[in-house]
Protein backbone atom coordinates (compact mmCIF):
# COMPACT_ATOMS: atom_id res chain seq x y z
CA UNK A 1 0.00 0.00 0.00
CA UNK A 2 2.93 2.35 0.62
CA UNK A 3 3.97 2.18 -3.05
CA UNK A 4 0.38 2.89 -4.11
CA UNK A 5 -0.10 5.96 -1.95
CA UNK A 6 3.35 7.26 -2.92
CA UNK A 7 2.43 6.94 -6.58
CA UNK A 8 -0.90 8.67 -5.96
CA UNK A 9 0.69 11.61 -4.15
CA UNK A 10 3.36 12.17 -6.78
CA UNK A 11 0.73 11.94 -9.52
CA UNK A 12 -1.55 14.44 -7.79
CA UNK A 13 1.24 16.94 -7.13
CA UNK A 14 2.41 16.69 -10.75
CA UNK A 15 -1.16 17.39 -11.88
CA UNK A 16 -1.38 20.39 -9.55
CA UNK A 17 1.76 21.88 -11.09
CA UNK A 18 0.53 21.18 -14.63
CA UNK A 19 -2.93 22.69 -14.06
CA UNK A 20 -1.59 25.84 -12.40
CA UNK A 21 0.94 26.46 -15.17
CA UNK A 22 -1.44 25.58 -18.01
CA UNK A 23 -4.54 27.43 -16.73
CA UNK A 24 -2.98 30.07 -14.45
CA UNK A 25 -5.46 32.87 -15.20
CA UNK A 26 -8.59 30.87 -16.06
CA UNK A 27 -11.55 31.99 -13.98
CA UNK A 28 -13.13 29.19 -11.91
CA UNK A 29 -16.92 29.45 -11.61
CA UNK A 30 -19.23 26.98 -9.90
CA UNK A 31 -22.93 26.45 -10.67
CA UNK A 32 -23.93 28.35 -7.49
CA UNK A 33 -21.10 30.84 -6.80
CA UNK A 34 -20.86 32.46 -3.37
CA UNK A 35 -18.69 35.14 -1.75
CA UNK A 36 -15.15 34.16 -0.75
CA UNK A 37 -15.83 33.97 3.01
CA UNK A 38 -18.78 31.63 2.52
CA UNK A 39 -16.75 29.51 0.08
CA UNK A 40 -13.86 29.18 2.55
CA UNK A 41 -16.29 28.34 5.37
CA UNK A 42 -17.93 25.62 3.26
CA UNK A 43 -14.55 24.28 2.18
CA UNK A 44 -13.10 24.30 5.69
CA UNK A 45 -16.03 22.66 7.45
CA UNK A 46 -16.76 20.18 4.66
CA UNK A 47 -13.11 19.26 4.18
CA UNK A 48 -12.35 18.64 7.85
CA UNK A 49 -14.07 16.44 10.37
CA UNK A 50 -14.13 15.41 13.99
CA UNK A 51 -10.53 14.18 13.86
CA UNK A 52 -9.39 17.81 13.86
CA UNK A 53 -10.99 18.28 17.29
CA UNK A 54 -10.36 14.89 18.86
CA UNK A 55 -7.03 13.60 17.53
CA UNK A 56 -4.32 16.08 18.66
CA UNK A 57 -4.56 15.96 22.47
CA UNK A 58 -5.89 12.44 22.84
CA UNK A 59 -3.50 10.72 20.44
CA UNK A 60 -1.28 12.66 18.06
CA UNK A 61 0.92 14.87 20.26
CA UNK A 62 1.90 12.05 22.67
CA UNK A 63 2.61 9.78 19.70
CA UNK A 64 4.82 12.31 17.89
CA UNK A 65 6.70 13.19 21.09
CA UNK A 66 7.69 9.56 21.71
CA UNK A 67 10.60 9.49 19.30
CA UNK A 68 12.09 6.46 21.03
CA UNK A 69 9.12 4.41 19.83
CA UNK A 70 8.79 6.33 16.52
CA UNK A 71 12.25 7.61 15.49
CA UNK A 72 10.86 8.72 12.10
CA UNK A 73 9.32 11.72 13.89
CA UNK A 74 12.58 12.90 15.45
CA UNK A 75 13.45 15.39 12.69
CA UNK A 76 11.01 18.02 13.99
CA UNK A 77 8.57 18.81 16.80
CA UNK A 78 5.05 17.42 17.38
CA UNK A 79 3.31 20.69 16.44
CA UNK A 80 5.06 20.81 13.06
CA UNK A 81 4.13 17.17 12.49
CA UNK A 82 0.48 17.75 13.36
CA UNK A 83 0.31 20.76 11.06
CA UNK A 84 2.00 18.77 8.30
CA UNK A 85 -0.50 15.94 8.62
CA UNK A 86 -3.46 18.37 8.32
CA UNK A 87 -2.38 21.60 6.67
CA UNK A 88 -0.98 23.47 3.69
CA UNK A 89 0.51 21.11 1.09
CA UNK A 90 -2.12 18.38 1.34
CA UNK A 91 -4.86 20.90 0.56
CA UNK A 92 -3.39 20.78 -2.92
CA UNK A 93 -5.44 17.60 -3.39
CA UNK A 94 -8.60 19.65 -2.85
CA UNK A 95 -7.39 22.36 -5.20
CA UNK A 96 -6.85 19.79 -7.94
CA UNK A 97 -10.35 18.34 -7.71
CA UNK A 98 -12.06 21.71 -7.17
CA UNK A 99 -10.37 23.07 -10.29
CA UNK A 100 -11.20 19.91 -12.25
CA UNK A 101 -14.91 20.03 -11.45
CA UNK A 102 -15.11 23.77 -12.15
CA UNK A 103 -13.25 23.84 -15.45
CA UNK A 104 -12.60 20.40 -16.94
CA UNK A 105 -15.36 17.99 -15.91
CA UNK A 106 -18.16 20.03 -17.60
CA UNK A 107 -16.39 19.34 -20.92
CA UNK A 108 -15.23 15.79 -20.19
CA UNK A 109 -18.21 14.38 -18.21
CA UNK A 110 -16.11 11.45 -16.97
CA UNK A 111 -18.05 11.28 -13.71
CA UNK A 112 -21.32 10.96 -15.61
CA UNK A 113 -20.24 7.58 -17.03
CA UNK A 114 -22.60 5.17 -15.17
CA UNK A 115 -19.91 2.85 -13.77
CA UNK A 116 -17.74 5.76 -12.66
CA UNK A 117 -20.75 7.49 -11.10
CA UNK A 118 -21.60 4.42 -9.03
CA UNK A 119 -18.02 3.82 -7.89
CA UNK A 120 -17.58 7.48 -6.98
CA UNK A 121 -20.76 7.54 -4.93
CA UNK A 122 -19.86 4.31 -3.13
CA UNK A 123 -16.62 6.08 -2.18
CA UNK A 124 -18.59 9.07 -0.88
CA UNK A 125 -20.94 6.90 1.18
CA UNK A 126 -18.05 4.88 2.60
CA UNK A 127 -16.07 7.96 3.58
CA UNK A 128 -19.15 9.44 5.25
CA UNK A 129 -19.38 6.31 7.37
CA UNK A 130 -15.68 6.47 8.23
CA UNK A 131 -16.23 9.98 9.60
CA UNK A 132 -19.00 8.62 11.79
CA UNK A 133 -16.76 5.79 13.00
CA UNK A 134 -14.02 8.24 14.04
CA UNK A 135 -16.58 10.23 15.97
CA UNK A 136 -17.87 7.10 17.70
CA UNK A 137 -14.40 5.77 18.55
CA UNK A 138 -13.02 9.03 19.99
CA UNK A 139 -16.19 10.31 21.69
CA UNK A 140 -15.43 8.52 25.02
CA UNK A 141 -12.16 10.45 25.43
CA UNK A 142 -14.03 13.76 25.51
CA UNK A 143 -17.52 12.85 26.70
CA UNK A 144 -16.13 11.58 30.02
CA UNK A 145 -19.31 12.84 31.67
CA UNK A 146 -21.13 9.93 29.95
CA UNK A 147 -18.73 7.02 30.49
CA UNK A 148 -15.37 5.87 31.80
CA UNK A 149 -13.32 7.80 29.23
CA UNK A 150 -12.38 4.75 27.18
CA UNK A 151 -15.30 2.45 26.49
CA UNK A 152 -17.79 2.98 23.67
CA UNK A 153 -21.02 2.53 25.63
CA UNK A 154 -24.50 2.07 24.06
CA UNK A 155 -25.31 5.75 24.67
CA UNK A 156 -22.55 6.75 22.24
CA UNK A 157 -24.13 4.63 19.51
CA UNK A 158 -27.39 6.50 20.12
CA UNK A 159 -25.63 9.88 19.95
CA UNK A 160 -23.88 8.90 16.71
CA UNK A 161 -27.14 7.74 15.13
CA UNK A 162 -28.88 10.99 16.12
CA UNK A 163 -26.01 13.05 14.65
CA UNK A 164 -26.30 11.15 11.36
CA UNK A 165 -30.09 11.53 11.44
CA UNK A 166 -29.81 15.30 11.93
CA UNK A 167 -27.24 15.55 9.13
CA UNK A 168 -29.55 13.63 6.80
CA UNK A 169 -32.31 16.12 7.53
CA UNK A 170 -29.93 19.07 7.09
CA UNK A 171 -28.99 17.76 3.64
CA UNK A 172 -32.58 18.14 2.42
CA UNK A 173 -32.00 21.84 1.70
CA UNK A 174 -28.76 23.45 0.54
CA UNK A 175 -29.48 26.52 2.70
CA UNK A 176 -29.00 24.38 5.82
CA UNK A 177 -25.60 23.28 4.53
CA UNK A 178 -24.51 26.89 4.06
CA UNK A 179 -25.84 28.02 7.46
CA UNK A 180 -24.16 25.13 9.26
CA UNK A 181 -20.86 25.73 7.46
CA UNK A 182 -20.69 29.39 8.47
CA UNK A 183 -22.08 28.68 11.95
CA UNK A 184 -19.59 25.92 12.71
CA UNK A 185 -16.72 28.14 11.56
CA UNK A 186 -17.82 30.74 14.11
CA UNK A 187 -18.19 28.04 16.80
CA UNK A 188 -14.71 26.73 16.04
CA UNK A 189 -13.27 30.24 16.42
CA UNK A 190 -15.10 30.62 19.73
CA UNK A 191 -13.70 27.29 20.95
CA UNK A 192 -10.15 28.39 20.10
CA UNK A 193 -10.59 31.71 21.93
CA UNK A 194 -12.18 30.00 24.93
CA UNK A 195 -9.40 27.44 25.29
CA UNK A 196 -6.79 30.16 24.76
CA UNK A 197 -8.31 32.24 27.58
CA UNK A 198 -8.63 29.26 29.94
CA UNK A 199 -4.95 28.36 29.46
CA UNK A 200 -3.92 31.92 30.40
CA UNK A 201 -1.86 32.05 27.26
CA UNK A 202 -0.40 35.45 26.43
CA UNK A 203 0.47 36.63 22.95
CA UNK A 204 4.16 36.04 23.56
CA UNK A 205 3.51 32.48 24.69
CA UNK A 206 1.23 31.89 21.74
CA UNK A 207 3.74 33.12 19.16
CA UNK A 208 6.51 31.22 20.92
CA UNK A 209 4.49 28.02 20.69
CA UNK A 210 3.26 28.69 17.15
CA UNK A 211 6.84 29.26 15.94
CA UNK A 212 7.28 25.49 16.15
CA UNK A 213 5.20 25.25 12.95
CA UNK A 214 8.31 26.52 11.17
CA UNK A 215 9.63 23.00 11.56
CA UNK A 216 7.08 21.94 8.95
CA UNK A 217 8.07 24.48 6.31
CA UNK A 218 11.79 23.83 6.75
CA UNK A 219 11.12 20.11 6.28
CA UNK A 220 8.17 20.28 3.89
CA UNK A 221 9.78 17.86 1.43
CA UNK A 222 9.75 15.13 4.09
CA UNK A 223 5.95 15.25 4.32
CA UNK A 224 5.33 14.39 0.68
CA UNK A 225 5.77 10.62 1.01
CA UNK A 226 4.69 8.50 3.99
CA UNK A 227 6.88 8.86 7.08
CA UNK A 228 5.23 6.00 8.98
CA UNK A 229 2.20 3.74 8.76
CA UNK A 230 0.23 6.37 10.67
CA UNK A 231 1.20 9.10 8.19
CA UNK A 232 0.27 6.70 5.39
CA UNK A 233 -3.16 6.31 7.00
CA UNK A 234 -3.58 10.09 6.98
CA UNK A 235 -2.59 10.34 3.32
CA UNK A 236 -5.05 7.63 2.29
CA UNK A 237 -7.66 9.49 4.33
CA UNK A 238 -7.00 12.73 2.48
CA UNK A 239 -7.10 10.94 -0.86
CA UNK A 240 -10.41 9.31 0.04
CA UNK A 241 -11.89 12.76 0.65
CA UNK A 242 -10.31 14.54 -2.31
CA UNK A 243 -12.70 13.83 -5.18
CA UNK A 244 -15.93 14.30 -3.27
CA UNK A 245 -14.80 17.49 -1.53
CA UNK A 246 -13.72 18.96 -4.86
CA UNK A 247 -17.00 17.88 -6.44
CA UNK A 248 -19.01 19.53 -3.67
CA UNK A 249 -17.05 22.73 -3.03
CA UNK A 250 -16.54 23.44 -6.74
CA UNK A 251 -20.24 24.31 -6.86
CA UNK A 252 -19.57 27.44 -4.80
CA UNK A 253 -16.41 28.90 -6.38
CA UNK A 254 -17.18 32.52 -7.23
CA UNK A 255 -14.93 33.56 -10.09
CA UNK A 256 -11.47 33.07 -8.59
CA UNK A 257 -8.64 32.53 -11.06
CA UNK A 258 -6.81 29.22 -10.92
CA UNK A 259 -3.82 30.58 -9.01
CA UNK A 260 -6.18 32.30 -6.56
CA UNK A 261 -8.04 29.03 -5.93
CA UNK A 262 -4.71 27.35 -5.19
CA UNK A 263 -3.61 30.17 -2.87
CA UNK A 264 -7.00 30.20 -1.12
CA UNK A 265 -6.94 26.46 -0.48
CA UNK A 266 -3.35 26.37 0.72
CA UNK A 267 -3.44 29.46 2.93
CA UNK A 268 -6.92 30.16 4.31
CA UNK A 269 -7.61 26.77 5.93
CA UNK A 270 -4.01 26.56 7.21
CA UNK A 271 -4.34 29.73 9.32
CA UNK A 272 -7.09 28.48 11.70
CA UNK A 273 -5.44 25.04 11.71
CA UNK A 274 -2.14 26.58 12.80
CA UNK A 275 -3.82 28.63 15.54
CA UNK A 276 -5.87 25.68 16.81
CA UNK A 277 -2.95 23.27 16.91
CA UNK A 278 -0.74 25.89 18.61
CA UNK A 279 -3.27 26.36 21.41
CA UNK A 280 -3.63 22.58 21.85
CA UNK A 281 0.15 22.14 21.80
CA UNK A 282 0.44 24.67 24.62
CA UNK A 283 -1.96 22.49 26.62
CA UNK A 284 0.17 19.44 25.81
CA UNK A 285 3.49 21.06 26.70
CA UNK A 286 2.22 22.47 29.98
CA UNK A 287 0.10 19.43 30.86
CA UNK A 288 -3.01 21.58 31.29
CA UNK A 289 -6.02 19.33 32.03
CA UNK A 290 -9.24 19.97 30.13
CA UNK A 291 -12.23 20.76 32.31
CA UNK A 292 -15.74 19.43 31.92
CA UNK A 293 -16.78 22.67 30.22
CA UNK A 294 -13.94 22.43 27.69
CA UNK A 295 -14.72 18.79 26.97
CA UNK A 296 -18.40 19.61 26.43
CA UNK A 297 -17.45 22.50 24.12
CA UNK A 298 -15.11 20.25 22.12
CA UNK A 299 -17.82 17.60 21.79
CA UNK A 300 -20.32 20.21 20.60
CA UNK A 301 -17.95 21.57 17.95
CA UNK A 302 -16.97 18.02 17.00
CA UNK A 303 -20.63 17.11 16.57
CA UNK A 304 -21.14 20.18 14.39
CA UNK A 305 -18.16 19.23 12.23
CA UNK A 306 -19.52 15.72 11.80
CA UNK A 307 -22.92 17.08 10.80
CA UNK A 308 -21.24 19.44 8.31
CA UNK A 309 -19.24 16.63 6.77
CA UNK A 310 -22.23 14.34 6.58
CA UNK A 311 -24.83 16.76 5.26
CA UNK A 312 -22.64 18.07 2.42
CA UNK A 313 -21.67 14.55 1.35
CA UNK A 314 -25.16 13.13 1.72
CA UNK A 315 -26.38 15.99 -0.41
CA UNK A 316 -23.70 15.21 -2.98
CA UNK A 317 -24.29 11.48 -3.43
CA UNK A 318 -28.10 11.73 -3.28
CA UNK A 319 -28.03 14.43 -5.98
CA UNK A 320 -25.63 12.34 -8.06
CA UNK A 321 -27.82 9.23 -7.83
CA UNK A 322 -31.17 11.05 -7.90
CA UNK A 323 -32.03 9.69 -4.45
CA UNK A 324 -33.40 13.05 -3.36
CA UNK A 325 -35.95 14.05 -0.74
CA UNK A 326 -38.06 15.55 -3.52
CA UNK A 327 -38.26 12.17 -5.22
CA UNK A 328 -38.86 9.94 -2.18
CA UNK A 329 -40.26 12.31 0.44
CA UNK A 330 -38.45 13.81 3.43
CA UNK A 331 -39.11 11.04 5.98
CA UNK A 332 -38.04 8.06 3.80
CA UNK A 333 -35.05 10.07 2.55
CA UNK A 334 -33.85 11.00 6.05
CA UNK A 335 -34.43 7.59 7.63
CA UNK A 336 -32.99 5.68 4.66
CA UNK A 337 -29.75 7.64 4.64
CA UNK A 338 -29.42 7.51 8.43
CA UNK A 339 -29.90 3.73 8.65
CA UNK A 340 -27.47 2.94 5.80
CA UNK A 341 -24.76 5.30 7.04
CA UNK A 342 -25.09 4.17 10.65
CA UNK A 343 -24.72 0.54 9.57
CA UNK A 344 -21.56 1.38 7.63
CA UNK A 345 -20.28 3.45 10.58
CA UNK A 346 -20.48 0.37 12.79
CA UNK A 347 -18.68 -1.64 10.08
CA UNK A 348 -15.79 0.84 10.05
CA UNK A 349 -15.70 0.93 13.85
CA UNK A 350 -15.29 -2.85 13.90
CA UNK A 351 -12.44 -2.59 11.33
CA UNK A 352 -14.47 -4.62 8.83
CA UNK A 353 -13.94 -1.72 6.43
CA UNK A 354 -10.80 0.43 6.20
CA UNK A 355 -10.25 3.93 4.82
CA UNK A 356 -7.10 2.73 3.01
CA UNK A 357 -9.27 0.65 0.68
CA UNK A 358 -11.32 3.69 -0.25
CA UNK A 359 -8.21 5.81 -0.79
CA UNK A 360 -6.87 3.12 -3.11
CA UNK A 361 -10.08 3.21 -5.15
CA UNK A 362 -9.79 7.00 -5.44
CA UNK A 363 -6.25 6.69 -6.80
CA UNK A 364 -7.67 4.27 -9.36
CA UNK A 365 -10.30 6.84 -10.33
CA UNK A 366 -7.56 9.47 -10.83
CA UNK A 367 -5.68 7.14 -13.19
CA UNK A 368 -8.84 6.14 -15.08
CA UNK A 369 -9.86 9.78 -15.52
CA UNK A 370 -6.45 10.73 -16.92
CA UNK A 371 -6.54 7.76 -19.27
CA UNK A 372 -10.03 8.67 -20.45
CA UNK A 373 -9.02 12.27 -21.15
CA UNK A 374 -5.84 11.27 -23.01
CA UNK A 375 -7.68 8.74 -25.19
CA UNK A 376 -10.92 10.62 -25.93
CA UNK A 377 -10.83 14.28 -24.84
CA UNK A 378 -7.22 15.40 -25.08
CA UNK A 379 -7.73 18.08 -27.74
CA UNK A 380 -10.82 19.53 -26.06
CA UNK A 381 -9.09 19.73 -22.67
CA UNK A 382 -5.87 21.23 -23.99
CA UNK A 383 -7.91 23.90 -25.81
CA UNK A 384 -9.65 25.10 -22.62
CA UNK A 385 -9.07 28.78 -21.89
CA UNK A 386 -12.07 29.66 -19.69
CA UNK A 387 -14.80 28.22 -17.53
CA UNK A 388 -17.79 26.75 -19.42
CA UNK A 389 -19.52 29.48 -21.44
CA UNK A 390 -22.87 29.11 -19.68
CA UNK A 391 -21.23 29.62 -16.28
CA UNK A 392 -19.36 32.68 -17.53
CA UNK A 393 -22.63 34.17 -18.74
CA UNK A 394 -24.49 33.40 -15.51
CA UNK A 395 -21.63 34.80 -13.44
CA UNK A 396 -21.54 37.97 -15.54
CA UNK A 397 -25.28 38.45 -14.90
CA UNK A 398 -24.75 38.06 -11.14
CA UNK A 399 -21.88 40.58 -11.18
CA UNK A 400 -24.01 43.01 -13.16
CA UNK A 401 -26.87 42.76 -10.64
CA UNK A 402 -24.52 43.34 -7.71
Amino acid sequence: MTALISFGILLALALVVFCVIKWWNVRNIGPTPVHLFTFIAILFTSGLDVGLIMFPLAWDFPLYADTAAEPAYAFTNPLALEFGFWGFLIWGFYFLTTFYFCVIEPRVKFFEIPLVKWINNIVIIGTCAFTGALFLIYLPYYATFMGDGETVIPAFYVVTFLVILFAAFSSTDIKYVRILSVGSTVMFAALILGMWAYAGMGLGEFFGTASNIGGYFSNIHKFILPLTDYHEFYLFWWFAWSIMIGQFTSRFVGGLKTWQVLAALLVFPSIPLGVWFSVLYYYHLNEIPTTLMINVAMVIVGVTFVINSFDSLIRLYTDNLNLTAKRFGTVPYVLGNAVVLFGLTVAFKSQWLQIQWIGAVVIGIYVACIGYIVMTKRKEVMAINSSPEERELDFHKIETVH
